[in-house]
């Protein structure tokens, strides 16, 4: 009899132990699956695409160039900036958003105000540069379908991206999709607050404290001090697109 119990527990204690090396197997098991599927994101700018996506496809990541930008620091067909940054560790077939160089800006901005949008369209792309975000925006002025407003400006020097924002003038009674946003230093809060309202956009405003401008010398003539409750700052900046959905910062002299 004494002989059976301790088969029993000789039995049982080797039934536990199977039990344990099992769940020992299947959590490495488990480790290694989860660890493996998962990979360090390399440092890629300043490779060009291909060496940048040669890499990634190596360690089971997907590359997508997701803007180009003027630079005149890093080289054209170079690698400007990274999502996610070096050094993340993201799972395999992750996607990594990259943004190219285009080298230093080359092409001047020709004059699209004036012309009809899918002209002024053809020839910014004749120059290599893109129609970026086009509104419309009801104006008794001109044609419909006539450019009334562009960003960056024509000659414009040194731009970042080689897209076009276009404002385009609609018939007088179509609802404006867009608003090229409007010069609103030195206005009194009131008024800019007032002006952004008539047109649906809302607003808010940020207090702050200006320094008393220096007297000024014999050479140079004093600069006229800023009202209380003048905008000394916007954002987004004048010539922006902006519509209904965008909330103006305005800077405000106390």
């Amino acid at each position: 009899m004494r002989r059976r119990v301790i088969n029993f527990f000789q039995i049982g204690s080797l039934v536990m132990l199977l039990v344990a090396v099992a769940l020992l197997a299947a959590i490495t098991t488990m480790h290694f699956a989860i660890h493996g599927a998962e990979v360090q994101v390399p440092a890629l700018k300043g490779m060009t695409v291909a060496e940048a996506r040669s890499q990634t496809s190596g360690m089971g990541l997907n590359l997508e160039v997701d803007n180009r930008y003027y630079s005149g620091d890093v080289a054209a067909g170079h690698i400007l900036s990274q999502s996610p940054e070096p050094g993340a560790v993201v799972r395999r077939e992750w996607r990594v958003r990259v943004s190219e160089s285009l080298g230093p800006q080359k092409v001047e901005v020709p004059q699209a105000v004036g012309q009809e949008d899918r002209v002024a369209a053809l020839r910014l792309r004749h120059v290599g540069l893109e129609v970026g975000d086009t509104a419309k925006l009801p104006w008794t002025g001109a044609s419909d379908g006539t450019v009334i407003a562009q960003d960056p400006p024509a000659h414009a020097k040194g731009i970042a991206s080689p897209k076009i924002n276009l404002l385009v003038a609609a018939a007088s009674d179509e609802s404006p999709d867009g608003y090229v946003m409007p010069d609103l230093s030195g206005l009194l809060v009131v008024t800019a607050q007032a002006e952004l309202s008539s047109v649906g956009i809302q607003s808010a405003t940020d207090f702050v404290d200006v320094p008393v401008a220096p007297i000024g010398s014999d050479l140079t003539p004093p600069k006229l001090p800023v009202k209380p409750g003048a905008v000394i700052a916007q954002q987004p900046p004048a010539g922006a697109r902006v519509d209904r959905s965008t909330e103006i910062k305005l800077t405000v002299a106390k």
